[in-house]
């Protein structure tokens, strides 16, 4: 009887001190993506299973069911024990990634995941860049009295182990994500205009080298060869085909089960989602989709302008920032504005490591957003 009434109040305190327009958001996000894999995934399962099956949706499911466990936890913490955690598995994500090109397994000439004996395999990076997120924020907003440029030196002390283990695997798309999401946080905390962009045009120098001199990214250069000039490259056919089924499905689409893409592209319900659901639902409800993303990013903005900390502000701007540049280069992948890049659509796309990692970043914004009471 005592179990069940601390349950109670348990989850009514929860309830009560969440901010319900954000996590009504987070579900109705989640909720499309259940409903798009149920499209874009069923033809797949029979294909690949010789049944007509619906496991790429009950996967799907139960990992959305797991990530709204990984939200309420997240979300419920204190935030002492909030950043306590997020430092701990921040450690064990990064031994995690560590691992991967020693024992990654390998798929298309890329080593990204983790297949262990007890774990399904799994993407470490994704479940690693929220706590990136909050150990750079911790750094950047430490109130000891170190100069702003060491608070700076350290927080690239981070993220540059991070950036080469993506770099051997090689995920260019995740490591320039990370990047951009740092080089934010290094903005918004105030940083001189000259040394911000003198650092972003090095970097940027730097990873064009890597691409064009290391024989280790070819794969890269060919991409990014076959984008400038399709007549010379071979890495075109998925973006081709992505472009002409957005096209193909017009304003309104085709109608549920009548897109064609997701047959003729093996990655379609994760790489190309966006695509998928304009094929057969139409471009208004890609606007949609936006529109919808646009009003979760400006509710947390509108409690990032109440708040004073400045250490919750960096988080929020953070966990913000990683979710729009994730969505503004898939977008950008499906309608042919970048090189194909294997990133996937928060909220949406099919993906057990992309789910929970945007679990836990929904949960660290549930949590921080929620109203104050003495912890």
């Amino acid at each position: 009887m005592e179990n069940s009434s601390f349950i109670y109040k348990f989850y009514y305190g929860w309830w009560k001190n969440i901010d319900k327009t954000i996590f009504l958001i987070i579900i109705l996000l989640f909720t499309l993506g259940l409903f798009f894999s149920l499209a874009s995934t069923s033809l797949i399962a029979s294909d690949k299973l010789d049944t007509n099956s619906y496991f790429f949706f009950f996967k799907h499911l139960a990992y959305i069911c797991l990530g709204i466990f990984v939200i309420i936890f997240f979300s419920s913490l204190s935030e002492k024990n909030l950043f306590r955690t997020s430092i701990l598995l921040f450690f064990v994500f990064l031994f995690f990634l560590a691992l991967v090109p020693i024992i990654g397994v390998e798929v298309n000439l890329a080593k990204r995941w983790l297949d262990l004996f007890l774990l399904p395999r799994f993407q470490p990076i994704e479940l690693l860049k929220p706590f990136v997120i909050i150990l750079l924020a911790t750094i950047l907003s430490s109130k000891k009295n170190f100069h702003i440029y060491f608070k700076y030196f350290l927080s690239f002390i981070v993220i540059l182990p991070i950036a080469l283990l993506l770099i051997i695997q090689p995920d260019i798309g995740q490591t320039l994500l990370v990047f951009l999401s740092w080089l934010t946080l290094i903005f918004i905390s105030g940083v001189s205009l000259f040394v911000f962009f003198t650092f972003f045009g090095a970097s940027f120098v730097t990873l064009l080298c890597l691409i064009f001199f290391v024989p280790r990214f070819e794969y890269i250069r060919n991409r990014i060869d076959s984008f400038i000039n399709p007549s010379t490259g071979t890495h075109t056919a998925q973006p081709e085909k992505a472009i002409e089924s957005i096209v193909s499905g017009g304003f309104f689409g085709k109608g549920i089960g009548e897109g064609t893409l997701k047959n003729r592209v093996s990655e379609a319900h994760t790489d190309f989602i966006v695509s998928v659901i304009s094929e057969e639902f139409g471009v208004i409800v890609i606007i949609l989709l936006l529109i919808i993303f646009l009003f979760f990013i400006y509710q947390v903005f509108k409690k990032l302008y109440l708040e004073k900390d400045d250490k919750i502000k960096l988080i929020l701007v953070g966990s913000i920032s990683i979710i729009l540049f994730q969505a503004l280069i898939h977008i950008g992948v499906n309608i042919g504005l970048f090189p194909t890049t294997g990133m996937t659509l928060p909220f949406l796309s099919y993906g057990g490591s992309s789910i929970l990692g945007t679990a836990i970043l929904s949960g660290i914004i549930l949590n921080l957003t929620k109203r104050r009471i003495n912890q």
